[in-house]
Formats: structure tokens, sequence, C-alpha cells
């Protein structure tokens, strides 16, 4: 990713300190920069940001309750490691669960719900094209909740949503470099469409292997 795309632990100078330093550490996490498994003290990153150790520390709250670190005591905060073995499992689980479940949608989308589908859907080709890699995964994660939503099995949805919280997506930086994330944002705008046309076994099969691409291209952190 070239240096204007990177994102940047930078000084925040706005209103709602806590969310604004929360979506950057999100960032820093998501790009690598901050790495998997080493200890960040609060008062050094208020240091990076320009802030006070106290809204770090109230952010990296928010992020333990989404997995992305946990609490070490009298230290920090500990950037989550995530093993190969456990991304395999959590791929292997929403293999079994999503594929079967969006094909037996298909027939209860209404309508009037593919508009607002599609936005959804070019959000995330959006955020792709800007680098955004928060926006990206924000996006990526309320559009594949909301199609299993439809099922009207909510512990489903809680449970791919628990999965996707401890998983990483650490091949991000290394797809925008390549030029390949855009095209993996615009599957979601084909599973729309095979939504629309009511093309069930063949959306069955784009997330069989959106999923697949996911754990093989995404999650593995970039071959040195």
């Amino acid at each position: 990713m070239t240096s204007e795309n990177r994102p940047q632990i930078t000084v925040i100078r706005k209103t709602n300190l806590r969310e604004t330093v929360a979506r950057a550490l999100r960032a820093a996490i998501i790009s690598g920069e901050m790495v998997p498994g080493v200890v960040y003290s609060a008062p050094s990153l208020g240091t990076r940001f320009g802030v006070s150790a106290t809204p770090v520390r109230e952010a990296m709250l928010d992020l333990v309750r989404e997995n992305l670190v946990t609490v070490e005591p009298n230290k920090g905060f500990r950037v989550t490691e995530v093993s190969e073995e456990d991304l395999d499992q959590m791929a292997a689980i929403r293999l079994l669960l999503e594929p079967p479940v969006v094909r037996s949608i298909v027939p209860d989308v209404p309508a009037a719900d593919l508009p607002r589908l599609r936005e959804m859907a070019q959000q995330i080709v959006d955020r792709a094209a800007a680098a955004d890699l928060v926006g990206y995964t924000d996006a990526d994660r309320e559009f594949h909740l909301r199609l299993l939503d439809y099922s009207g099995n909510r512990r489903l949805v809680e449970l791919v949503a628990d999965l996707r919280s401890h998983s990483r997506l650490l091949g991000l930086n290394a797809l925008v470099e390549r030029g390949e994330l855009s095209p993996s944002a615009e599957e979601h705008v084909k599973m729309v469409d095979l939504i629309e046309q009511g093309r069930a076994e063949e959306l069955e099969e784009l997330m069989r292997s959106h999923i697949l691409k996911v754990r093989e291209m995404w999650a593995k952190p970039p071959v040195s």
C-alpha cells in the first residue's frame, strides 16, 4: 500500500475522542501497523494520538469487546493473535452455514429491499476503491449479516457475527497493493444481482467461493 493510502496513527482533534480513537486503532490493527502479540500502553498510544491516555483506554475497552485486543493488567493492551488453525476452523464453520442459508433466503427477500441491499454492496466497493480498510470491513460485515438475517434465525446471525469478530483480515493491505480488493468487493454486487434474478444455487456457490477467498487470500499475512 502506498504511504498515502496506508492507515496512520495521527493526532486526533475531533469532538468524540473515544469513537475517533477506536476507529484509528481498528485501522492500525487491520493494516498491521499494530502487531498481533505486542502489548501497547495507553499513555504511549495517547502520545502518538496527541490525546490523554483516558480516551485511548476507553477506546481499547471497546476493542476488547470486539476481540481485537486483550487486557494485560498493569501493562496495557495486547493485539489479539489468531492462529492458522483457528482461522481454518472458523472458515470451515462459515462454509457450513452461510452458503446454504443464503440459498434458502432468496425467495424471502422482498423486492422493496433490493435497492438497500444494492446500496450496501456498493458501499463495500466504494470503500475498497478508497482503500478505507476499516470502512470496508464494517460494510462487509453489515452486508453479510443482513443477508443471514432474512433467515429469521437470530442465533445463526449472532454466531456468524462472533466468528467474524474473532478472525483477522491481515492480507487486506497486500490486496490493495495488488489491485485485488476491488474485484473481491464487487462480488457483493453480484450477490444482489443473483438474489434479484432468483438464482439461488449460483448465489450459494458464489458465497462459498467468496468465503474461501477470504480465508486463502485475506486472513493470512503477506508472504515476505
